[in-house]
């Protein structure tokens, strides 16, 4: 079996955080998602757990506040992408949906890269990298 990776992120409005999610173009697996919890899927292997902020609790150590992601930055979650547009159209689309600028974009030539925050502030990163300068 492959290894999968499963993010998981508090939400404070867990509707309004899917209907996000769904205007950026990604779905739920409905088999790991309830009233309490969303499982986006962002690929065949990687999934974010987004939770309600009492869901989320459940799994965190007693006595431990939840970060505010407005706030305080508690993770970095970096998605590639195929091409240059590619990243312009997923930030471009987290925008239009309510989606935060998190900071300028990164232009090296052989690598681009834009970032947005999400309705609970947390903080994407979307990134394509030349495959010529990964391989030399």
């Amino acid at each position: 079996m492959a290894q999968m990776i499963f993010v998981n992120l508090p939400a404070q409005d867990l509707d309004a955080t899917k209907a996000f999610w769904n205007k950026l173009g990604f779905s739920f697996n409905p088999q790991f998602s309830d009233d309490s919890t969303g499982c986006l899927v962002i690929s065949d292997t990687i999934f974010a757990m987004l939770l309600t902020e009492e869901k989320f609790r459940s799994f965190t150590a007693p006595g431990k506040e939840i970060s505010d992601a407005t706030k305080s930055t508690e993770v970095l979650i970096t998605l590639s992408r195929d091409s240059r547009e590619a990243v312009d159209e997923l930030a471009d689309a987290a925008l239009a949906a309510g989606g935060g600028a998190a900071k300028e974009p990164l232009d090296h030539g052989f690598m681009y890269g834009r970032s947005f925050t999400d309705l609970d502030g947390h903080h994407w990163e979307v990134f394509w990298m030349d495959p010529a300068a990964v391989q030399g």
